[in-house]
């Protein structure tokens, strides 16, 4: 009688045990959780001297969180599809990778492609994969990944690794601190997470997975031709003194001076608490993003959205680049300047998108206010006075070392060629840089540096143009003009260039002409000014 009992009571267990498989969700299902299972602890975050440092509202108006929303993102892909239909379910694979990580993760696991409009537009209560897609760069998809590769070339482009075989509720999830046995069953509680210590996360590398990013160039077919170093700060950032005294985190995620808990539920003060406010270039698709808000199905409120985009301007200005006027003189007719450019960022400046582009405006005026001489006035539509590029697409504007006419601009940009040496800015038509004359950060050898990040064009024979910044000779003919003169000198930044969103408008779809739209409306606040200087009352 016991003997059969035993055995009753085994296969009850064993059908328990198969039930719950059961109903387990799929693998896929299991592998990340959108954010609102984590800021629900995370926010309400306030430092002793009141300050607010919740992660939840940081996050959620950056870049990282709005990264699927992007409407110049989804104008692009869009675009990539059109020139390239025959590859169209391979781009969105490659494009979902870093833009939708955890959908294009899941999909991955679950031996399927990254989707990227199966998921648009984004609407409530969305199906699980879905609702990763929306959550963009989210919480469970950085603080899961491991180590395990993240020092190798193997973790670039989207390469990193999770570990896919913990079942839900025994999943690891990393932070820089050390956690007790105490709040680890809290956490595990409300989040199906178990946090450890991995001191990984707070490393360039974690970073590096996503922002080495290569792209594959596609020929008629829809064949592979080439391989394009599309983003490259972590290389960059790699080959320069930065690499030994600042890490990615220490500028776009800075450190809260004073002992602060990580949580609202028994949080305990820590040193060292970095903000997630992930400040980086983009302060013109937070203000896009902010004001076609309903449009773009936007969550965070507008106030986060403001002052995301003031921090990122304010950190622009203060952090970017120093401009220097040196040897200026006037006399046989002419006002001689040289502009000296110092570059503080630890990577080029611009850096990542090659849609980005830095330029120099140098001004002349008499005695009564009356320009004599201006190179690169920005335009309220967006371009640039006397850009060839802006101008015309299939042109651009070339390295100068001396500047002498108004029709001549100093733009530190990357140039993109297709394999016939057309000027391009399809990303998946391009094969290489015809011109990449970015400013080169600190210790930056341009003679050692990898070919894919490597200067192209003139740049790398001017011997002013080295690691650290550049310097441009300005010769103005005065004209018979008597001063005093005034000399100006400042360095403009536009994330989105006019050439780059224009080119959008010959393709018409939702995507394309919705950004295009969006452009248009706000062009005239695209740019600003990360350093200026002056002189006055110059004499001949």
């Amino acid at each position: 009688m016991v003997h059969w009992l035993r055995m009753l009571a085994t296969l009850a267990l064993s059908l328990v045990s198969a039930a719950a498989v059961a109903q387990q969700p799929p693998k896929d299902h299991w592998l990340f959780m959108t954010s609102d299972n984590c800021v629900g602890c995370h926010n309400a975050l306030v430092t002793p001297k009141g300050e607010d440092v919740s992660i939840g509202t940081d996050w959620s108006a950056s870049m990282m969180a709005n990264s699927a929303r992007d409407p110049y993102w989804q104008a692009a892909v869009r675009r990539e599809i059109m020139d390239h239909p025959l590859a169209k379910e391979e781009i969105q694979d490659e494009c979902s990778a870093c833009h939708m990580p955890m959908a294009r993760y899941a999909a991955k696991a679950a031996g399927e492609k990254g989707n990227v409009f199966t998921h648009l537009p984004f609407k409530p209560n969305a199906a699980h994969r879905a609702a990763l897609a929306e959550d963009g760069v989210s919480c469970t998809m950085c603080h899961q990944i491991s180590a395990e590769n993240l020092d190798t070339p193997d973790a670039f482009t989207a390469g990193f690794k999770i570990d896919e075989t913990a079942a839900p509720g025994e999943r690891d999830i990393f932070g820089p601190f050390e956690i007790d046995r105490g709040r680890q069953h809290v956490m595990n509680s409300a989040s199906r997470f178990v946090p450890q210590q991995g001191s990984h996360v707070q490393s360039s590398e974690l970073c590096g997975s996503c922002h080495t990013l290569y792209t594959k160039s596609r020929g008629e077919n829809g064949e592979v031709i080439a391989k394009l170093p599309e983003q490259m700060p972590y290389l960059e950032w790699a080959h320069s003194d930065y690499a030994e005294t600042q890490s990615c985190q220490s500028c776009h995620m800075p450190v809260v001076q004073e002992r602060t808990p990580l949580t609202s539920v028994v949080g305990q003060p820590r040193d060292g608490f970095s903000r997630h406010v992930f400040r980086g270039g983009n302060f013109f698709m937070l203000q896009m993003l902010n004001r076609y808000r309903n449009e773009l199905a936007v969550k965070a409120s507008p106030e986060a959205f403001d002052q995301a985009a003031r921090r990122t301007v304010e950190h622009l200005k203060s952090s970017s680049a120093e401009l220097r006027l040196e040897r200026v003189r006037v006399g046989n007719g002419r006002l001689k300047a040289d502009v000296r450019i110092t570059n503080l960022a630890g990577h080029k400046l611009p850096s990542a998108y090659p849609s980005r582009r830095v330029w120099l405006r140098f001004k002349v005026t008499d005695q009564n206010g009356n320009a004599i001489f201006e190179s690169g006035r920005f335009q309220p539509d967006g371009s640039i006075a006397g850009n060839a590029n802006d101008a015309d697409p299939r042109t651009y504007e070339p390295h100068y070392e001396r500047i002498s006419k108004p029709g001549q601009v100093q733009i530190y940009e990357g140039i993109l060629a297709d394999s016939n040496g057309r000027v391009t800015t399809g990303l998946l038509t391009a094969t290489h840089y015809t011109k990449d004359n970015r400013l080169l950060p600190t210790g930056f050898d341009k003679t050692t540096a990898s070919e894919d990040i490597a200067v192209q064009g003139p740049a790398f024979g001017d011997t002013d143009f080295a690691g650290g910044g550049d310097a441009v000779r300005y010769v103005v003919d005065l004209g018979g003009v008597t001063g005093p003169f005034q000399v100006e000198a400042e360095l403009w930044y536009q994330p989105i260039a006019y050439r780059w969103a224009l080119n959008l408008a010959g393709y018409d779809a939702f995507e394309t002409n919705r950004f295009v739209r969006f452009y248009k409306e706000m062009a005239s606040d695209s740019a600003v000014v990360l350093s200026r200087t002056s002189i006055s009352d110059l004499r001949r």
